[in-house]
C-alpha cells in the first residue's frame, strides 16, 4: 500500500482530512518507534513499506514504553488534534497498518507496549 492510499484509509476511518491523517500517521509511527527497542524497530522495518521506513527514526536505545493515555496526550499536543480524534486516529493507523503487513510483526512490536495499545489496535 502506498502512502496516499494509507492516509486516505486513515482519513476515511476517522473523519479527519487527508492532511491531518498523514500528519497523525507520521507522528504515531515516530512516537511508537521511540518506545520500542532499536532491535525491534529494525525487525519491524524489514516488513514495512519503504515510505513508512523512511519516516521511522532509528535509535540505539532499549524499550521505553509509556502509558497509552500519556502517548495520546503527547500526540494530541504534537498534532493539534483533540484527544478523542487522536485516540481514534491511532486506532485507525494501527488497523490500516495491520491490514498492510503480516500482522504478526505488528502484534509482536505492540506486545512490548502496555496492553492498551493492542486493545486500541483491535478496536
Amino acid at each position: 500500500m502506498d502512502d496516499r492510499t494509507f492516509y486516505a484509509a486513515v482519513a476515511e476511518r476517522t473523519g479527519l482530512s487527508k492532511e491531518e491523517a498523514a500528519d497523525l500517521t507520521r507522528a504515531t509511527l515516530e512516537m511508537l518507534a521511540g518506545q520500542i527497542s532499536s532491535g525491534e524497530v529494525d525487525k519491524l522495518a524489514t516488513v514495512l513499506p519503504d515510505w513508512i521506513v523512511a519516516t521511522i527514526p532509528r535509535h540505539d536505545k532499549s524499550a521505553h514504553p509509556m502509558a497509552l493515555n500519556d502517548f495520546i496526550r503527547q500526540l494530541s499536543q504534537r498534532t493539534g488534534l483533540r484527544e478523542d480524534e487522536t485516540r481514534r486516529g491511532v486506532g485507525a493507523v494501527l488497523a490500516v497498518l495491520r491490514e498492510s503487513i503480516d500482522p504478526t510483526h505488528l502484534d509482536h512490536a505492540l506486545s512490548l507496549l502496555p496492553k492498551d495499545y493492542r486493545q486500541l489496535a483491535a478496536a
